[in-house]
């Protein structure tokens, strides 16, 4: 960031918006001077103190008190080696000076407050054994736990599923109201923005370009880029499906799950039997909230692992019949494309090795040369320079990094994806460029996706048909206009009320 103003009344709520890389989080961050290795000037004034000027002890005081902050991930913001009460009771310990019985009581009803569920129990539970909205919620208890009068929400929703984002955004409106807190929000969702935020300020390159108002900046936005921004909603890029016939077949696919007691295992049915078919260059839609049994039924597909029933079906291959090797060569029709691309690339591989590792296995007799020339071609294909065959995961932006993944899966020339969320952390326009992407390599090479998603605007753009899961089980399945266009099931009815996308033009 590089010479930025901008003030935030008492009891109000700023949206700070921009691209991945724009500076976003880095401001927050300087707020609370959070990084160490960072060179700030100028001013940062809470009440009358200059934040940059202050001893580390009065910024420990400050810190999670008078001003805290909801980090982006909570799974990696959140001390995996204490439970949830622990964490939120240290805060409430140091900065309240209450004791270890008056904290835990306090916790409790912080929980209470945030909407989690038999908040008591929870209290002894640790961040892995919460599902994603139950752990922004904790984060979001702990950092109301010292009253502060100015929280920080960095990217509060990023991966949640629809209803959950929806949730979250009516808690924190409903706890910013109720103790007039003021309320910076960095976030790239800009339908987020517009429900939320009394003001915005737009940032690109590290500068603060343009704010306004919400309605004055969505209804006549001053700058070019702040337009490109409100642009980027996805447009319809599924084109027309030919009769080209069908490449997958699925007959009672169902997953089950073991969970590991101490005295007898138990099993859980995270996908109900279920049937399906997938046309070539066709998409198909899995849509519903986390724990619906979306990427359950992607590794019941793929037979990941163990507990996957039914008849699968693959280019003319029954899946589940095979093992071992037998399965490991048939898994080349069908590749998948990772939710996280950062987790799932190899950072001590570049990026031509983790191309071309899937090359090594079902194609081992291809010579260095050809292995290079065929990793040159894909990043051709994806968009992007050969050069960065030689660099490392780490070195790219995260629109960069899904590129890779798509091009890994790619490398195998396979008749089906498999895309588990494959924009969800990523911005407005990165998200469109990489649907762009999809789309040609579809209209290209034929192939055909299995789509796994929370956004419905992704699913507008992108699908022919959907499949509507709830609790493992379907709940609704058609084309994606009559789906979108007229639910016939209340659940479905929610998903898009909760998107923004229930009026009848939304196709």
């Amino acid at each position: 960031m590089n010479g930025i103003s901008f003030a935030i009344k008492a009891g109000e709520r700023l949206a700070l918006v921009g691209e991945s890389g724009s500076g976003k989080s880095v401001t927050a961050r300087a707020v609370l001077r959070l990084d160490p290795g960072a060179r700030l000037e100028g001013e940062i004034r809470y009440r009358e103190e200059n934040l940059l000027a202050l001893p580390e002890s009065r910024l420990r005081a400050l810190r999670g008190n008078r001003i805290a902050m909801i980090f982006q991930e909570p799974m990696t913001a959140l001390n995996p080696l204490y439970s949830i009460g622990d964490q939120i009771g240290e805060v409430l310990q140091l900065h309240r000076g209450l004791t270890r019985l008056q904290a835990r009581g306090q916790a409790i009803s912080l929980l209470e407050r945030v909407g989690i569920s038999d908040a008591e129990k929870r209290l002894q539970s640790f961040p892995h054994q919460l599902s994603g909205g139950q752990r922004q919620r904790a984060m979001i208890a702990m950092a109301l736990a010292g009253d502060p009068e100015l929280l920080i929400a960095d990217e509060p929703t990023t991966a949640l599923d629809v209803t959950l984002q929806a949730q979250i955004l009516d808690l924190l409106s409903g706890l910013q109201r109720e103790r007039n807190m003021a309320v910076l929000l960095i976030t790239h969702d800009l339908n987020l923005v517009r429900r939320f935020a009394d003001r915005v300020a737009v940032m690109q390159y590290g500068r603060i370009i343009e704010t306004a108002t919400t309605s004055e900046l969505f209804a006549a936005p001053r700058e070019a880029y702040t337009r490109t921004l409100l642009e980027s909603r996805p447009d319809r890029q599924a084109s027309p499906l030919p009769d080209s016939g069908i490449i997958l077949k699925a007959r009672g696919l169902a997953q089950t799950w073991r969970k590991r007691r101490f005295l007898r295992d138990e099993y859980f049915t995270a996908l109900e039997p279920l049937d399906l078919e997938l046309s070539r260059a066709e998409t198909l839609a899995i849509v519903g909230e986390s724990g619906s049994g979306k990427t359950s039924l992607a590794t019941a597909l793929l037979r990941l692992a163990q507990g996957s029933q039914g008849e699968i079906e693959c280019a003319g291959e029954r899946f589940d019949l095979l093992k071992g090797a037998s399965l490991r060569k048939a898994r080349r029709h069908m590749q998948i494309v990772f939710q996280d691309p950062f987790g799932a690339l190899s950072p001590r591989q570049t990026v031509g090795e983790i191309v071309t590792e899937g090359l090594l296995v079902h194609e081992a007799t291809l010579s260095n040369s050809e292995l290079r020339l065929r990793a040159e071609r894909v990043m051709e294909q994806v968009g992007l320079p050969v050069e960065v065959l030689e660099r490392y995961p780490h070195e790219f932006s995260g629109g960069q990094r899904q590129r890779i993944a798509i091009a890994r899966a790619l490398m195998l020339r396979p008749d089906i994806l498999v895309l588990d969320e494959p924009t969800s952390a990523l911005d407005a326009t990165v998200q469109k460029q990489v649907l762009v992407l999809l789309a040609d390599l579809q209209k290209q090479y034929g192939i055909s996706y299995l789509l796994i998603t929370h956004d419905l605007a992704l699913v507008r753009a992108m699908a022919h048909r959907v499949m509507v899961l709830k609790n493992g089980r379907v709940v609704e399945s058609g084309d994606v206009r009559d789906v979108l266009v007229s639910p016939q099931s209340a659940y479905t009815q929610a998903l898009l009320a909760a998107s923004g996308l229930n009026s009848p033009d939304i196709m």
